[in-house]
């Protein structure tokens, strides 16, 4: 809906990729702020560097090239909120840009798309899998010795439409994309995070916006706070925290999970060599149901890992 059809309800600019999955996205959280804040949302597709580049992720300067975009139309005034994938988001702040409500997640696990119905541990060997992550090759290179990992890129649509009768056996894909779009037929694992943990932020969204407009009793201010998720947030802030520690991209063979297990906030974090011959993996928890707390929880974590060699492990640039 447009403002010529609600002209008494101020309009909210949203900005989105113009992929399947992010209209699909944003435009639940679009409708779920301008709900609780009395807006009426509009869409504004933005083109991202990541979209018009070709190539692996990993070598066009990671998960950025999809929100530098979308932070210039914020800081332009172009669009008044925008919608990030939070794994997308690099961790590093940009001055005057607020992440101001981080909803209720989604499933974070990946999902393996196969063949007839098959899961990881029956691919046969040599099986192709496709994935444009080194974080989801490492872990399936770790599981998974005999099978060829084929980089590739593309839309969910694309990737699924290259397993069989394409030119590969299976595809990894985030369990949140697929569920986001209404393609849980496809997914034939959801694969357990002792065999592969997520991206920090996986299947979760991070809705950015002006921090002047993230404070005080305005529509959009109200908004976002009614759909920020608590339990979410403190999560995903361990997870961001631990990779932020490690000075680590989406290049890098880096899984975490950080969720509340009773009264605990709990953090599973592993690293890999990128050729899956070694892995790293360390846990921890804290009492304390705090962002700070939280962002402790992953700095500690990660402070660790270094110790033990996780960046020469991971090639990370450190």
């Amino acid at each position: 809906m447009t403002a010529e059809t609600a002209p008494d309800r101020p309009v909210l600019r949203v900005g989105t990729r113009g992929s399947q999955l992010a209209l699909t996205q944003t435009g639940t959280a679009a409708r779920a702020v301008a709900a609780a804040g009395g807006l009426e949302p509009e869409l504004v597709t933005i083109r991202t560097e990541g979209d018009v580049l070709t190539g692996p992720l990993s070598q066009m300067g990671g998960t950025g090239v999809f929100a530098t975009a979308l932070r210039a139309a914020l800081l332009a005034g172009s669009v008044d909120l925008a919608v990030h994938s939070l794994k997308d988001l690099p961790t590093a702040p940009v001055p005057g840009l607020e992440v101001a409500a981080v909803p209720e997640r989604e499933d974070p696990r990946d999902a393996l798309c196969a063949r007839d119905g098959l899961t990881l541990a029956q691919l046969p060997a040599g099986a192709k899998v496709g994935t444009g992550s080194p974080r989801r090759a490492a872990q399936v290179r770790a599981a998974r010795p005999d099978l060829e990992i084929v980089d590739i890129r593309g839309n969910v649509g694309t990737r699924l439409a290259r397993v069989a009768p394409g030119d590969l056996d299976a595809v990894v894909l985030a369990a949140s994309g697929l569920h986001r779009l209404g393609r849980q037929d496809a997914i034939t694992e959801l694969i357990d995070p002792s065999v592969m943990l997520p991206a920090p932020g996986q299947g979760a969204l991070a809705l950015e916006c002006r921090a002047e407009d993230a404070a005080g009793d305005a529509p959009l201010a109200i908004g976002l706070a009614a759909v920020d998720h608590l339990e979410t947030r403190l999560a995903v802030t361990a997870e961001r925290a631990l990779l932020t520690r490690l000075e680590a991209g989406c290049a890098a063979p880096v899984g975490t999970y950080g969720r509340l297990r009773g009264d605990e906030l709990v953090l599973d974090v592993v690293v890999a060599d990128p050729d899956g011959s070694q892995v790293m993996r360390r846990g921890g928890s804290t009492a304390h149901r705090t962002v700070d707390a939280a962002r402790d929880l992953g700095t500690r974590l990660a402070d660790e890992l270094l110790a033990d060699g996780a960046g020469r492990l991971a090639r990370l640039t450190l």
